[in-house]
């Protein structure tokens, strides 16, 4: 493919290396209407990649025997209204929420604690992306102004079931491990098993729930 940027409607697409390319999207939800497409059409046969990567801005195509062709197909292409991009249905999960950051984000937020949990509860989240680890999985939901900062210094361990936020992101930590999120519960469900298909509990699109246990 010749080393140069496609444009359309606001993303674009740019080799990278032999066999990959990268949509550079223009927000978050650009990634999961990619996503989902791509996802679609690969599983109709319409699309050849190994795999397909969102992340927080980019979906990165990988194993494509010809991305300057692939290029060009997904030039036409229109990425799935976001409302619809979803993969693995709902999940509910139980937690219990005694996290000792819970303080802080009660007073970045203007809030009490009990207001923290209720807005946890009432939000519908969505994986963007996984990363960080595996199992990891990056929820978005929030909106922009209630983002919180990480913690300046990371605990050197983070017990497995953790939830977390930080930034704008809502977060799940699968096994112990260190971070620098800000802690407000935990859960017992399990999210990464390596025996199970996929290995992974939450995939990008998921839609979650942080229901009290």
């Amino acid at each position: 493919m010749e080393p140069r940027i496609r444009e359309y409607g606001g993303m674009r697409i740019r080799p990278v290396g032999a066999h990959a390319l990268l949509l550079d999207c223009d927000d978050p939800d650009q990634v999961q209407g990619w996503r989902a497409e791509l996802w679609r059409r690969r599983e109709s046969g319409e699309l050849s990649a190994v795999e397909i990567v969102p992340a927080a801005r980019t979906v990165l195509l990988d194993g494509v025997p010809d991305p300057a062709s692939t290029a060009a197909l997904i030039a036409g292409w229109t990425p799935l209204p976001v409302a619809t991009a979803t993969a693995g249905g709902e999940v509910e999960v139980p937690t219990v929420y005694d996290g000792p950051d819970l303080p802080a984000v009660a007073e970045h937020w203007g809030v009490d604690v009990p207001g923290v949990v209720e807005r946890l509860r009432s939000t519908e989240f969505r994986v963007a992306f996984c990363g960080f680890a595996p199992g990891f999985a990056y929820l978005t939901g929030l909106p922009a102004e209630l983002a919180v900062p990480r913690l300046p210094s990371p605990r050197p361990r983070v017990p497995a079931g953790s939830v977390a936020l930080a930034g704008p992101y809502a977060g799940i930590y699968p096994t112990a491990s260190p971070g620098g999120w800000l802690l407000v519960g935990r859960t017992g469900l399990t999210l990464f098993d390596v025996h199970a298909n996929p290995p992974a509990r939450l995939i990008p699109g998921t839609r979650v729930r942080l229901v009290s246990a």
